[in-house]
């Protein structure tokens, strides 16, 4: 239990940092004049990045141990606020994407060091019996998010307070100071790596994992798409006059919202196992209701996208249903989330954890990606209406992949 709050608390502290960073960038280039399109580049790298590393890192934490990925997880993102700091208002658009870009990339690193360790953690450490992995997992990743909402929360009020390099400078501060005391009180008790560990074993040939895997692009693209830039720009549009007081009342309600999506978000999926009846299912009961909630979640994007399509210019009745509606996909889309990190742990053994939970979290990442690219593209195309089609789309094709999947006992 020591471990595991160990663990639960470095994890808080990082996607506190995590939040409050893609709020202060996205907020501060928006209001440099950035395009959608140029705003979703500033994330593609952070998203490339975190594909790359969770296929690696399983490999690394199998061969040199937890503690270590987890620590470098921390410590890398110091780095890229610091960085980041350095950034010069006076640089041409082209030279502060690039740089925006590197640094973002190296975020989108240490942001999947710490997931694949925190959740790999998990599974070695949650008790087996009366659902407690799914318990235990389902408080990490909830709590986590929860936290990361209090982030983007964080984030609007700092750049509205501080500025942007001011901002930058307190978050590098307080997450330095966090990593020493973690590092002081980690209790010992997590795996210190094997030098056997081949990098060939991240693939899995598990049918069930690499069906989870896609159903997990398409379910995480489909939230991107709307969520990293779409849906920010269109409430901009809506809450600011174009003042400078205009820009930092819009900061806070922006960031409220997403605040209060992403705690929603994580407070549904820490009460995932309690929504399906966890403790009175098997696994294989719980594979069976996998597809069903894709579906249900499937039918909330597409609804919005037609009245984003009845109403082509911001309108008041359109921001209110848009509000309601993606409270809504928030809280469906948490039991979905959760209940896929349940399913990847149950999938794996003791010794291919963090091998499994790395190929998981790059397609994790890889959705992102593809709903951070797509996000930039479809609103600038099409804008809402376009944007939103388009998650459904991904909401569907997630729950095709998730019908694939079987009983473990069913071969």
């Amino acid at each position: 239990m020591s471990a595991y709050i160990a663990v639960t608390a470095a994890y808080w502290a990082f996607m506190l940092s995590d939040g409050a960073l893609r709020m202060l960038v996205l907020l501060h280039f928006h209001t440099l004049g950035f395009s959608p399109v140029q705003l979703a580049y500033l994330f593609v790298l952070y998203e490339i990045a975190g594909m790359i590393t969770n296929l690696s890192a399983g490999w690394i934490a199998a061969r040199f141990g937890l503690t270590a990925t987890l620590y470098a997880g921390l410590g890398i993102q110091v780095l890229a606020l610091l960085a980041l700091a350095q950034l010069d208002p006076g640089w041409a658009i082209g030279v502060s994407v690039a740089y925006v870009m590197c640094v973002q990339g190296a975020s989108g690193v240490a942001k999947d060091l710490a997931k694949m360790s925190s959740k790999s953690a998990v599974k070695l450490l949650a008790p087996r019996e009366g659902a407690g992995l799914f318990r235990w997992v389902a408080v990490l990743t909830g709590s986590k998010n929860a936290v990361k909402g209090v982030g983007f929360l964080l984030g609007a009020a700092l750049l509205a307070g501080l500025g942007f390099a001011g901002a930058v400078w307190v978050m590098a501060a307080v997450l330095t100071a966090i990593l020493l005391a973690v590092a002081l009180a980690m209790p010992p008790g997590l795996p210190r790596g094997r030098k056997g560990a081949k990098f060939s074993e991240v693939f899995s040939d598990s049918a069930n994992v690499n069906w989870l895997s896609a159903a997990r692009v398409f379910l995480f693209g489909a939230r991107d798409v709307w969520f990293v830039v779409g849906i920010p720009i269109y409430f901009y549009a809506v809450l600011s006059d174009g003042s400078e007081a205009g820009n930092r009342a819009a900061f806070f309600l922006i960031g409220s919202f997403m605040a209060v999506w992403i705690i929603l978000y994580g407070a549904v999926q820490a009460a995932a196992p309690r929504v399906l009846r966890a403790a009175s299912r098997d696994e294989g009961a719980l594979i069976a209701v996998a597809r069903g909630w894709a579906l249900v979640l499937c039918v909330v994007p597409g609804g919005l996208a037609v009245a984003a399509w009845l109403a082509p210019q911001p309108a008041g009745w359109l921001t209110v249903v848009l509000v309601a509606g993606l409270l809504a996909f928030g809280a469906i889309f948490a039991v979905n989330s959760s209940l896929h990190s349940y399913l990847i742990l149950a999938f794996t053994r003791d010794e291919r954890v963090t091998m499994d939970v790395g190929f998981y979290y790059m397609a994790n990442a890889g959705g992102r990606l593809i709903g951070t690219v797509l996000s930039g593209l479809t609103y600038q195309a099409g804008g809402l209406a376009l944007t939103l089609g388009v998650a459904a789309v991904m909401v569907a094709l997630s729950a095709l992949a998730a019908g694939r999947l079987r009983p473990v006992s069913a071969g």
